[in-house]
């Protein structure tokens, strides 16, 4: 069985992510990056969108769960990988990033960010 990846890397989300208050109303840029191990052998043959997990619906997925306003980051991961696997079948991994750009924390900081991985 030949095992593949594919990754989305950098998208961009504008969301309302975050315990403080200002959060809640203002919203937060956001990075995702997710990586997910599959069965690729199928799809490096006949070249064909049916035969792999199509990433522009990975995209999609990832989007609809960003839309979601949530306290924590890590909530915000988990669900987000649960939900990428319950759509799509065939996933032996994944892992997923997300990053809040500028955070209110006082001080200078590019980003803080939540990495999960999980197995099926």
């Amino acid at each position: 069985m030949i095992m593949g990846k594919i990754i989305l890397e950098d998208m961009e989300f504008f969301a309302f992510h975050g315990c403080n208050k200002e959060e809640k109303l203002t919203g937060n840029n956001f990075i995702v990056n997710l990586e997910i191990v599959t069965n690729t052998s199928k799809a490096e043959k006949t070249d064909k969108i049916e035969d792999t997990i199509n990433y522009q619906e990975i995209y999609r997925a990832v989007k609809q769960e960003m839309e979601v306003a949530s306290n924590l980051l890590e909530h915000v991961a988990n669900r987000t990988l649960n939900a990428v696997f319950r759509k799509f079948h065939g996933i032996q991994s994944g892992k997923i990033k997300i990053s809040k750009i500028n955070p209110p924390l006082g001080g200078k900081l590019r980003c803080v960010s939540v990495e999960i991985e999980r197995n099926t």
